[in-house]
């Protein structure tokens, strides 16, 4: 890995000296290098197994927003000038900001919400455009996440909510958790966030409104202080549902949504289509291909819950 200018370009390689020999992809990330690292991982190991070598067959230059969603819009317009042959935009922020900086260059985005409602497609079947990637999920965002913290905590009266506040997924989040949270009975509890700084005092914001159940919703810049917001939650003695399984892995209880990593990888074969003849336009916007539970009972016991067997059973994956 390579930083330039305060950029990363992945991994060492001749670019751009042999530029004109093989195919760039951009690759905009919402995350820091460390975090993003397993998922870039997982990006190439589906290349090469699709006959692609990184640094061979292609090279690519990654941007990292590090959590700051403001950034998309520079980092876009950044890469765009190098003019790739793809962009791979890691969620909805990014490929707003990369759809916005080119109309033409090929874009496929791991994890899109709402992309008609948003201009970026004309239709799941049809995108049309050059943009194509795949969906969060089809089901709402976060109606799942409070079921289940509903099924955890029976008695639950009050839930919290983090948002993003400069997250394209935040229009969407917040209505549909307050539709849910009303139909559970749940007085729901959102604080908004915009940067890291904001995290920890939003967290403590919502231990003091005595909230039973906190929900933190994939998200960028939650994704990227996942063992901080994990931490302060248990030391707080708060349960939280969370949208992805890496917080489950860092010490959250309970994680419900897309296996994101699944999706990266997936999003190479996208790529390799495009890379061999066939426009965006003509590659459907698809659903995820799967959506898990894992349930972290070390956490579990720290907090002296005892999660319900009826949950466990369903559980894709146990953390003990």
């Amino acid at each position: 890995m390579v930083l330039l200018g305060g950029t990363v370009t992945w991994p060492f390689s001749a670019w751009p000296q042999s530029r004109a020999s093989r195919p760039l992809i951009a690759i905009l990330v919402g995350i820091s290098p460390v975090g993003a690292s397993p998922f870039l991982k997982g990006f190439a190991q589906q290349m090469e197994a699709l006959g692609r070598v990184e640094g061979r067959d292609y090279d690519t230059a990654v941007r990292f927003a590090d959590g700051d969603l403001d950034r998309f819009p520079g980092l876009a317009s950044e890469v765009v000038g190098l003019k790739p042959d793809i962009v791979v935009a890691a969620n909805t922020t990014a490929a707003v900001a990369a759809k916005k900086a080119t109309s033409t260059i090929p874009i496929v985005s791991i994890a899109l919400i709402e992309p008609i409602e948003r201009g970026l497609v004309a239709s799941h079947a049809h995108p049309g455009g050059n943009l194509t990637g795949i969906l969060i999920s089809l089901d709402t965002l976060l109606g799942k996440p409070l079921q289940i913290a509903t099924e955890l905590l029976p008695g639950a009266k009050k839930a919290g909510l983090l948002v993003n506040a400069h997250s394209a997924s935040s229009a969407v989040q917040r209505p549909d958790a307050e539709r849910v949270a009303a139909a559970l009975r749940l007085e729901l509890v959102v604080i908004d966030v915009a940067t890291k700084d904001q995290v920890e005092p939003a967290i403590r914001q919502l231990a003091r409104n005595e909230i039973d159940i906190a929900i933190i919703p994939t998200d960028p810049l939650f994704l990227t202080e996942r063992q901080r917001i994990a931490a302060l939650l248990a030391a707080l003695r708060l349960p939280a549902v969370y949208g992805l399984r890496e917080h489950a892995e860092v010490g959250g209880l309970i994680s419900y949504g897309i296996d994101l990593l699944a999706n990266w990888r997936h999003a190479a074969d996208l790529v390799d289509r495009i890379l061999n003849g066939t426009a965006p336009a003509e590659i459907p916007v698809e659903l995820p291909s799967k959506l898990e539970l894992v349930i972290n009972l070390k956490a579990a016991k720290t907090l002296g819950l005892e999660v319900p067997a009826a949950l466990i059973a369903r559980a894709d994956e146990v953390i003990e």
